[in-house]
Order: C-alpha cells, then structure tokens, then sequence
C-alpha cells in the first residue's frame, strides 16, 4: 500500500491583527477506506505557447462515480507576475493561478465527463506543472 502525505502551512505576520500559524496534514486514500492512493500520472509539465485551452486530465481516461478519491496538483511555473493560467473543471471556472501559484483539490470525475481543462493567459511560452494522485 502507498502512503501520500499532503500538508499545507500557512503563517503571515501582517495578514491578521495577530500572526497567523496554520498547518494541515493528511493521508490521502482511496474513498471511503484507509488505503493509500496506489496511482499517479506521474508529475508532468505542459508548456502552451497560444492562448486556446488544453484538456489537461480528460475525464474518459479516469474512473468516474462518487466512490473515487481523485487528487488534483498544479503549479504555474512563470516567474512573470501577469501570467496566469484559468482553470476549469466541468466547464466551470475554479480560478486562476497567477505566477507561481499552486493548487491542490479533489477531482469528483461524476459520470466520466468532467475534464480539467486550462486556458493560459499568453501566447508566449508559459509552463503548467501537474500531477493526478488516483485510486
């Protein structure tokens, strides 16, 4: 069995009236059981170079229903303040990640139709950096 563990710390001494410390830690497994996530995409780049939008996980490639713990892990990797890649799932828009923003969210993939799919910013060469954690 694999063992994942994703942790999360915020601190900032100027957010709040008061300094900010928050961590969070998990053991990511498969739905509804404490077995480790056993399967990766492995970590990947996508470089884009126009302004279209690319399926990055399309949704017939990956089981679908409500029993499936699918881990979702972005990065842009521009150092250039402005770019921005917007991400999508479902054809709805979850945000954007700005240069050097990350995320990290569950991946319901429902009936097989819900792609990930991102939309750079710029047509000049801009890099995503990506990972799907699955069961």
């Amino acid at each position: 069995m694999a063992t994942t563990t994703a942790q999360l710390i915020l601190t900032s001494t100027d957010l709040l009236s008061d300094s900010l410390s928050l961590s969070s830690i998990a053991t990511l497994t498969t739905a509804g059981s404490s077995t480790g996530l056993t399967t990766t995409s492995g970590l990947g780049r996508k470089t884009t170079t126009s302004t279209s939008q690319y399926i990055l996980f399309d949704a017939d490639d990956y089981a679908s229903g409500p029993a499936k713990a699918h881990k979702v892990y972005l990065k842009n990797l521009s150092t250039t303040a402005a770019e921005y890649f917007t991400i999508t799932h479902n054809a709805e828009e979850v945000g954007r990640l700005y240069a050097g923003d990350w995320a990290f969210f569950p991946w319901n993939n429902h009936d097989g139709s819900a792609d990930i799919k991102i939309t750079p910013s710029v047509s000049t060469s801009i890099t995503l950096e990506y990972m799907l954690l699955t069961d």
